[in-house]
């Protein structure tokens, strides 16, 4: 009789010798702790082998020698592959591609003026194999960024970097798709990318895949998908805030500068920044300290420049100016490539400042006390000076008090009053209390969480990131007639989904200010983009809807559908050219009734909403006086006229000359009672 508790006893023997003989074969290539102790892991794994065995010998009666040298050879592989490759040398080609590719970043993080120099660099490591490079010239080849535009160049880059995994590339590949630039348009295969490259961490395109689901482009709407998305990117935008807070990010919209010249108030124009600039050199200390802000920060057709705005701050300090003292404060506590940090130098001039009152010194001495640097950590007094300094409506004040509230540092924790200062400093438009607005929404910390509101405040968030400058960038294209880079600039930004960048492009596109597409698919993408702008509560855009249903562009002629975008504007931004229309559709009974009661209604309404209105809806209403009197005639059978008739006796634009000679009309009656200006004696 057989036993097998023998065979397994063998088993094991010739187990435990093989592995004996392979771990002196190796010299040793594992060596213990120093202290002797055995990790969780090497506990489990010698578990695990214990209980394989003991399975293995009780289902099986008979083992083969053979089993036991697969198992050595095993072992073997194991312990070589467990051994970590050494470390690659790098060629000294990619050592000179790495040099090109950092000093080229160093110039584009620290310098404004000099990025077309750090471009060529950035070419010159593309070409030697770069792969960072070459992902940020593919994309500079696209946009025409400091590098002459090739999108052919562009997308050929794109492939080949998608191809290895790159998610820059990814969202490049995604982009031409979704905009059929480069490529045969394909929303399909644009999801795909953007996913791909959200995956991988592309900020773009977890931008672009949030809008999406935000939307319900291409996907079912999904907020909880589009909330994951932007809260990834919020994060990242949040990190990046410094003291100095984030650039400003200027949303000009092209169509209210082209209609109406000098009324954008988002840039400052440069005969005033130089009027500003004199005044300053001249001692006027307002000046000073306002040119010290706009440099410190940027915006405003400013670039951002420390050395400029520490020179005026020490300027307007001299002369006892307390914002200079405190920006001063500010620029030595955070320090830069001008200012070296100083906790030191920064106390000092929080000091003096707060001591005079001043908001912003009050707000720089609570943010040292607050993490304890150069004083010591001192919630209490942390919270008197950031109380002084919200009650004076210092924003960086509100957001301090809101966050020392939410978390309870020196004070009992209040989410009500954490909100209420948060709230208060999102007024004035600061990154972080949105952001922290949008944590609180989303948890439902406080207050009853909303996904919804959560989603509209991170994508705020998110669209304060670096990359919002390239609005700027696309403006500043569009007035030096590069169109299609002005155009690409903005459809990037609109598929990330800027209103302002969908509403322009929608502009370029509705001008023909490119030829990158045809005409009838012109019409069709700029009634998209006018859409996508809707949608976002752009009541131009919604009554841009309305004319391209009303006269056919990019779609059928549809009066009702033109009636129905001209009815939400009117209701919802109560805008005076939709209120026009929808009087004018009545009048002429397009898409709506006809009645002149209801069309003499909206242009009452229209005239009401806005001054520009009043002198058409004076003409409109003299109109409209003129059918009621012909249509009073003829129900007394004094004269018969119908509206073909009238078209028979005077053409198909009779109303139109009509409305000419009132206006002509109407100017001379203002000419002529224009008051007497009785000469000089």
């Amino acid at each position: 009789m057989k036993k097998p508790h023998v065979r397994w006893i063998v088993l094991l023997l010739v187990i435990v010798g093989s592995t004996l003989t392979v771990a002196n074969s190796e010299s040793e290539t594992e060596v213990n702790k120093d202290d002797g102790t055995i990790d969780e892991e090497s506990i489990a794994t010698s578990q695990d082998v214990e209980e394989d065995g003991t399975s293995e010998a009780t289902e099986e009666n008979e083992v083969k020698n053979e089993e036991s040298k697969e198992t050595e050879e095993d072992i073997t592989s194991t312990d070589s592959e467990s051994q970590p490759e050494p470390k690659r040398e790098l060629t000294p080609v990619e050592i000179r591609a790495n040099e090109l590719y950092e000093t080229a970043m160093s110039l584009l993080n620290h310098t404004k003026h000099e990025e077309q120099q750090a471009y060529i660099l950035l070419q010159s490591a593309a070409e030697l194999g770069h792969t960072e490079a070459l992902q940020k010239v593919a994309w500079a080849r696209l946009l025409g960024k400091h590098l002459k535009q090739n999108i052919t160049q562009a997308a050929e880059v794109f492939e080949e970097l998608a191809s290895q995994g790159n998610s820059e590339a990814q969202m490049g590949l995604g982009f031409m798709y979704a905009t059929g630039i480069g490529k045969n348009s394909s929303q399909a295969k644009a999801l795909v990318h953007y996913t791909f490259g959200a995956l991988g961490g592309s900020q773009w395109a977890q931008m672009a895949l949030a809008y999406r689901y935000w939307s319900g482009i291409s996907v079912a709407s999904n907020c909880e998908t589009a909330l994951t998305y932007y809260r990834k990117v919020s994060h990242t935008v949040a990190d990046e805030v410094s003291l100095s807070g984030n650039r400003a990010v200027q949303r000009v919209r092209l169509l209210d500068e082209v209609d109406n010249p000098g009324s954008s108030t988002a840039l400052l124009d440069d005969d005033l920044i130089q009027y500003y600039q004199f005044l300053a050199e001249k001692g006027d200390v307002q000046a000073q300290v306002g040119l010290g802000q706009l440099h410190y920060q940027g915006g405003r057709g400013v670039e951002q420049d420390h050395q400029r705005a520490l020179n005026y701050f020490v300027q307007a300090a001299e002369a006892g100016n307390t914002n200079a003292m405190a920006f001063l404060g500010k620029m030595y506590l955070e320090g830069s490539s001008v200012v070296k940090q100083s906790n030191e130098t920064a106390l000092k001039y929080f000091k003096r400042a707060a001591e005079q009152n001043n908001p912003v010194g009050q707000s720089g001495l609570g943010l040292m006390y607050l993490h304890g640097r150069g004083v010591p950590q001192d919630y209490k007094l942390a919270l008197k000076y950031f109380t002084l300094a919200a009650e004076q409506g210092w924003v960086d004040g509100q957001l301090q008090l809101g966050h020392m509230y939410f978390s309870g540092l020196g004070v009992r924790r209040d989410y009500k009053m954490a909100i209420k200062n948060f709230n208060l400093a999102s007024q004035s438009g600061h990154v972080l209390a949105f952001y922290n607005l949008a944590q609180m929404q989303a948890s439902g910390t406080g207050m009853v969480r909303s996904c919804h509101t959560s989603v509209e405040l991170f994508k705020n968030v998110a669209e304060r990131g670096r990359w919002g400058e390239l609005l700027m960038e696309a403006h500043s294209a569009y007035w030096d007639s590069r169109h299609s880079e002005a155009l690409i600039t903005y459809m990037l930004l609109a598929e990330l989904g800027y209103e302002v960048a969908q509403s322009n492009a929608a502009f370029l596109l509705d001008r023909h200010e490119t030829d990158l597409f045809k005409q009838g698919e012109r019409f069709a993408r700029a009634l998209m983009y006018w859409g996508r702008a809707a949608s976002q509560g752009y009541a131009v855009a919604r009554v841009k809807l309305g004319d391209y249903h009303y006269y056919g562009c990019g779609t059928s002629v549809d009066y009702e559908t033109a009636a129905a975008h001209y009815r939400l504007a009117s209701e919802q931004q109560h805008n005076a050219q939709a209120m026009f229309n929808l009087g004018y559709m009545h009048e002429q009974g397009l898409g709506l009734k006809q009645d002149m009661h209801l069309a003499k209604r909206f242009y009452d309404m229209a005239a009401e909403a806005s001054p520009d209105a009043q002198v058409p809806v004076a003409l409109a209403l003299a109109k409209l006086a003129l059918l009621f009197t012909l249509k009073y005639l003829e129900d007394f059978e004094w004269v018969h006229l119908d509206k073909g008739s009238i078209e028979e006796l005077l053409g198909p634009d009779w109303d139109i000359y009509l409305m000419a000679v009132l206006s002509i009309i109407i100017a001379t009656l203002i000419l002529f009672r224009r008051p007497h200006i009785p000469a000089a004696v």
